[in-house]
C-alpha cells in the first residue's frame, strides 16, 4: 500500500511540485508522521494535510522540517514562495466564486420578497381609496381639477346638487370647492410613508438571508475539534484554560494519543531517557496537559515500550517505522513517570529521572 495519497488533480502545478518535495524529504529522513509532528511542533493532522495537498504548509512548518531533515532552509523556502503565491491566487478565485454565489442568492431572495410584498402594498393602496372614483368619465372633470363632477347620475346612486359637497368631503384649501377624503394629495402622502417601510422590510429580509448564508459557510478546521474536547468544569470550579489545539488536561488525558490531543511538539519535553540495546527510550512530559508518555526510537519491529505512573500504565509496539510511543497517563509532576522497554531479543531497561 503506498504511503502517500494521490494529490488532488485541481492542485496548482507549483503547489503540487512543492508538496512532492516535502514528501521526498520525509521519505529520505525515515521518520514517521508522528515523529515529524513531535520534532517540528506541528500536529500530525496538519502534516497529513500539508503532504496530501489539502493545505499549503506555513513557512514556520517548512523551516522546522528543514531543521529536522538537515536540508538548507534557504533552498526549501525558495521553493515555498512561488507555491504560496499560487495558493493565494487559488484561494482568491475561490473567495470570488463564493462571493458571487452569495450575491446571487441575495438577489434571488430580494426578488422573491418584492413579488410577495407588491400585492400587499397594492391592496393597501386600493383599500385607502375605497369608494372613491379616480377616473374622470366623458364630460367629467378629473378629480384633481377642482371642478365638481357633471350632473349625470350613475346607476344605483342618489342624484345630488352639483354644488353640494360629497359626503365625507373636506374643504379645499386652494379654493371654495371641496375635495373628497382620500383625494390624490392624501393618497400620495400615504404612499410616500409606506414606501420607506416597505424598503426597510426588504433590507431586513436581505440581511437575514445574507447572515444565514455566512453562518453556513463558517466551518471550523478539524484541529478546532480538539479544543472543543476540553474537560468541563465541575460545579464551583473553573475549567483550565488550555492553549488552542490542546484537547485535554490531567485525568482526561489518560489513555489519549498525545499527538491527537495536541500535547506533543512545543508543549512537551524529554525528562528521562535510557539506551536499551540499540534503542533510545524516553519519558515525554507535557506540563500543559499534566500527562506523560513513553517513546522509543531507533528500535526494531516487535520491541515494546511502556509508561508507568502509580497504578496507571500504557504500552506501545514498534512497527516498520522503527519507533513507537504510548498513550498518555496523568501525572502531577514529571518524576512520577517511568518508561521501560522490552526488546524482541529479550533485553529490558527502564529510565531514571534526569
Amino acid at each position: 500500500m503506498p504511503r502517500w495519497k494521490a494529490l488532488p488533480e485541481e492542485l496548482d502545478p507549483q503547489v503540487r511540485k512543492f508538496a512532492g518535495r516535502l514528501r521526498g524529504l520525509v521519505d529520505r529522513s525515515g521518520l514517521s508522521l508522528a515523529a515529524v509532528a513531535d520534532r517540528t511542533g506541528y500536529s500530525r493532522t496538519s502534516w497529513e494535510r500539508y503532504l496530501n495537498g489539502r493545505l499549503l504548509a506555513p513557512k514556520g512548518a517548512v523551516v522546522a522540517l528543514a531543521e529536522v531533515t538537515g536540508v538548507q532552509q534557504h533552498h526549501l523556502t525558495t521553493m515555498w514562495e512561488p507555491a504560496e503565491r499560487a495558493w493565494s491566487r487559488s484561494e482568491m478565485r475561490h473567495d470570488m466564486t463564493m462571493e458571487a454565489i452569495r450575491v446571487s442568492q441575495a438577489r434571488a431572495a430580494l426578488g422573491e420578497a418584492g413579488v410577495a410584498a407588491a400585492p400587499v402594498a397594492g391592496g393597501r393602496a386600493a383599500g385607502g381609496g375605497a369608494g372613491v372614483s379616480t377616473t374622470a368619465g366623458p364630460g367629467e372633470g378629473g378629480h384633481d381639477s377642482g371642478r365638481p363632477p357633471s350632473g349625470s347620475v350613475r346607476r344605483g346612486t342618489v342624484p345630488r346638487n352639483p354644488r353640494q359637497p360629497r359626503p365625507g368631503a373636506v374643504p379645499d384649501s386652494t379654493g371654495g370647492g371641496h375635495r373628497p377624503v382620500g383625494a390624490p394629495g392624501e393618497r400620495q402622502g400615504s404612499g410616500r410613508r409606506r414606501l420607506p417601510l416597505f424598503l426597510a422590510g426588504l433590507v431586513g429580509a436581505l440581511l437575514l438571508i445574507a447572515g444565514a448564508v455566512l453562518l453556513t459557510d463558517l466551518g471550523g478546521d478539524d484541529d478546532a475539534g480538539a479544543a472543543a474536547a476540553a474537560p468541563s468544569a465541575e460545579p464551583g470550579t473553573s475549567a483550565p484554560q488550555l492553549p488552542a489545539g490542546v484537547g485535554c488536561s490531567g485525568a482526561d488525558c489518560t489513555g489519549q494519543d498525545p499527538e491527537a490531543m495536541g500535547c506533543g511538539g512545543r508543549f512537551a519535553s524529554t525528562v528521562a531517557r535510557k539506551t536499551v540495546g540499540g534503542g533510545l527510550v524516553e519519558v515525554r512530559y507535557s506540563e500543559t496537559c499534566g500527562a506523560a508518555w513513553a517513546r522509543i526510537t531507533q528500535a526494531s519491529p516487535g520491541d515494546t515500550v511502556k509508561i508507568t505512573a502509580g497504578p496507571s500504565e500504557r504500552d506501545g509496539t514498534v512497527d516498520a517505522d522503527a519507533e513507537a510511543y504510548t498513550p498518555m497517563v496523568a501525572v502531577k509532576k514529571a518524576s512520577d513517570a517511568k518508561a521501560c522497554a522490552t526488546l524482541a531479543s529479550g533485553m529490558t531497561g527502564c529510565t531514571t529521572p534526569e
